[in-house]
């Protein structure tokens, strides 16, 4: 089991780093050419980014201070990181929001637009950044920002997801980018924030709940289920209709990201185990969520 543990930590590493990579390519190379604004923190980072150029005159050559804000605005989400969501997720995500807040300094954004096409860029941009955002999401950490707020929230509110709280907050910004930029700039943003939301709940597939069926002839599933997941097992006794021969049937509600564990530990016992897996099951009661 431990060696299941280090090789479970060290994919959610691969994970991050990808998805740190990804959200920086997407923003710098495909965004920021088009002079379009993220949503949330980002958003807020590159709104006193162009304060602090526009209007004070401070000139960095081609370090875009966008990143290094970002994660100043962070420092007090990572000590609520800390107290709310545990020590394991405040290290991945200080370890995340470092890595992010590097690649997004040192990735050179274009002085002419990859990408010509307003639309086309706000929709591959939206969904490279998702993409990057979701995997590091997957990877057990975050961002940083209003992803930090979206997985506490999550954890918290069976209703709330990371990508509804990214628009959510996304409008306060947008807000501010009326009055201050053409409304075209405005209203491609938004589409980008948007496609982002989207691709992000497609990619974090912690906040998607699965349930199982398992029929089985063998003991001892359900002991190892609880013992290695931590899962609640509801069992009970039915009889094949064909082989007249007795079956267990188990029952149980993880996420999607669980699905390959509970394969293992039901075929490692039971090679020949028929399962049922249910997307998008709605749960309420005692059913912890593991974002």
């Amino acid at each position: 089991m431990e060696k299941e543990k280090n090789k479970r930590a060290l994919i959610q590493m691969g994970w991050t780093i990808l998805g740190c990579v990804l959200f920086a390519g997407g923003v710098n190379l495909v965004i920021m050419p088009m002079k379009l604004y993220n949503g949330g923190f980002m958003g807020t980072a590159q709104l006193i980014r162009t304060f602090l150029i526009s209007v004070i005159g401070i000139n960095v050559g081609n370090i875009d201070l966008a990143g290094i804000i970002f994660y100043i605005m962070n420092i007090p989400l990572f000590y609520w990181a800390w107290k709310e969501a545990g020590k394991g997720f405040f290290v991945r995500t200080l370890i995340a929001a470092t890595i992010q807040t590097v690649f997004l300094t040192i990735i050179p954004v274009p002085s002419t637009p990859i990408i010509e096409d307003m639309l086309t860029a706000c929709i591959i941009g939206g969904l490279i950044a998702g993409a990057g955002t979701g995997l590091i999401l997957r990877g057990g950490s975050s961002g940083g920002g209003q992803d930090i707020i979206g997985v506490i929230c999550a954890k918290k509110y069976p209703g709330f997801s990371v990508g509804k709280i990214n628009m959510i907050m996304n409008f306060a910004v947008y807000g501010i980018c009326v009055m201050l930029f053409d409304i075209e700039i405005v209203v491609y943003s938004l589409i980008y924030a948007t496609v982002t939301s989207l691709a992000i709940d497609k990619m974090h597939i912690q906040n998607i709940n699965m349930s199982v069926m398992i029929f089985t002839k063998q003991l001892g599933i359900s002991k190892a289920i609880i013992d290695e997941m931590g899962r609640g097992v509801t069992n009970w006794d039915g009889t094949g209709a064909y082989t007249q021969q007795t079956s267990y049937i188990l029952y149980v509600v993880i996420s999607k990201y669980e699905v390959n564990q509970i394969k293992r530990i039901v075929h490692k016992i039971d090679p020949n185990a028929f399962m049922i897996f249910t997307e998008g099951t709605a749960v309420t009661g005692n059913f912890e969520k593991r974002l």
